[in-house]
């Protein structure tokens, strides 16, 4: 009995550490600045942890990002994109494992939000380079995105209120329409475009600005140029492990997973068990203050709000995650029983069964898997500047004024087109480097 018992403790010490767990020091090494210790973490976790190496895979594009690499960055993407995409097929053999283990076992195919996400980088990274693929990218969000409101939208009868939790990323048409107006010909995209852009996004500041130029005014005058200063502002959501008591929805859920593999229904009481929850963190950063020459141009703001989307997207599924792991524990109480029933168990044996299914059931861990150095915001803010070599200056900012340190750097403006610019100041100073796209200049040191 001895042995037993050391070995049920052992199978609870042995699932302590959690994804968080080993995301903290990769995240705190990368909000630093010190990206090739975050790049050799990422691959120390990935080499042990082979379950983790795709969503540790995104992380390193965001790295590779803001180290200045950003083809290197959208190889990584497309690559967990096309991951992610065979993934989503669900195995029925996985399944079912997943009861006699926890979703941890379940090979990653990313939160929906991420799988949407993972085309908005897609096609920030290309624009970042020469943009050639930037606008198909744009629209391949758009149609991710599509996907998976069909997908909560043929589930609206079981959970009506997950619906109101998905919207349309207004980020795609946003580079479509910016793209489309670089030419006379295709300025009518570009309406379209915007108008989508302050439909699905009403709280954007430039939606009707935006528009309103489309319609009735030239994109930009001869001699002048455009440069589109992309912002990665504020810490981005994680997941935790927390425990929660059953809603009668997530009781529902669990009842027809149980009723599939037993006859067996539901206990009359349920206790508290193991989620993921998505958390959010306080940015000190509002938005980031462009200035051109000294003078200020204007400031950044959210056309995404990254956090928001996360948080609202995982509680409205969360009578399915509960339900989920009610029925697993179900099961393998269910599992212990038959067992007991099928075979003779003198009082010593059902104690010691009884440890054993208790450490079965310690040894449950929340999935807390995610992409863990997203933003908290994505934004934008359009400038109009004369062509050639300009300078422009970033710096954090909230409602009170300057609260961080700036990063200059040198746009080659060309005319009649467009320029971008991509920073990412998760706290008070950019991390990595200022990116400029193809047609600019390294940053100034």
């Amino acid at each position: 009995m001895g042995r037993l018992l050391c070995g049920a403790a052992l199978l609870v010490l042995s699932g302590c550490a959690s994804h968080t767990n080993r995301l903290q020091p990769i995240r705190e090494q990368f909000f630093a600045g010190q990206l090739d210790a975050a790049r050799a973490s990422i691959a120390e976790v990935s080499e042990k942890r082979k379950n983790e190496a795709d969503v540790l895979a995104l992380d390193q594009a965001m790295i590779e990002l803001s180290a200045g690499r950003p083809r290197e960055a959208e190889q990584i993407l497309r690559r967990v994109r096309d991951r992610f995409d065979t993934l989503e097929q669900k195995d029925l053999k996985e399944e079912l494992a997943l009861y006699t283990t926890d979703d941890t076992a379940r090979a990653y195919a990313g939160e929906d939000y991420e799988r949407v996400l993972i085309r908005a980088f897609l096609a920030i990274s290309n624009l970042m380079t020469d943009g050639g693929d930037a606008g198909a990218y744009a629209l391949q969000l758009t149609e991710k995105q599509d996907q998976v409101i069909a997908a909560v939208t043929a589930k609206s009868e079981e959970f009506p209120d997950a619906v109101l939790a998905y919207k349309q990323v207004a980020l795609g048409p946003y580079i479509r329409a910016a793209l489309a107006e670089e030419s006379p010909l295709t300025l009518d995209d570009a309406v379209r475009a915007r108008t989508l852009v302050a439909s699905w996004e009403p709280g954007f500041r430039d939606a009707e600005s935006d528009l309103q130029r489309a319609k009735f005014e030239k994109p930009v005058a001869p001699g002048r140029g455009v440069v589109y200063v992309f912002a990665l502002v504020g810490r981005g959501p994680i997941k935790e492990e927390v425990a929660e008591i059953p809603t009668q929805a997530a009781l529902l859920v669990a009842d027809r997973i149980v009723s599939a593999f037993t006859k067996r229904g539901l206990p009359p009481t349920i206790a508290p068990v193991k989620i993921p929850q998505v958390v959010t963190f306080y940015s000190p950063v509002d938005h980031i203050a462009v200035s051109h020459d000294g003078q200020p141009v204007g400031q950044t703001a959210t056309i995404v709000d990254i956090g928001e989307m996360a948080r609202e997207q995982q509680e409205a599924r969360y009578p399915e995650i509960i339900g989920r792991a009610v029925a697993r524990r179900v099961i393998k109480k269910g599992a212990v029983y038959a067992v007991k029933q099928g075979a003779q168990v003198n009082q010593e044996l059902n104690l010691l069964m009884d440890v054993a299914g208790v450490a079965w059931e310690a040894t449950e861990k929340a999935d807390t898997r995610c992409w863990g150095l997203l933003p908290d915001r994505i934004q934008v803010l359009r400038v109009e500047l004369p062509a050639g070599r300009q300078a422009l200056t970033l710096q954090p900012a909230a409602a009170r004024g300057p609260v961080g340190s700036t990063a200059t750097v040198m746009v080659d403006v060309p005319d009649g087109r467009n320029a971008y610019v991509l920073a990412n100041f998760p706290e008070r100073r950019v991390v990595g480097q200022v990116l400029v796209s193809s047609r600019g200049l390294p940053p100034v040191e």
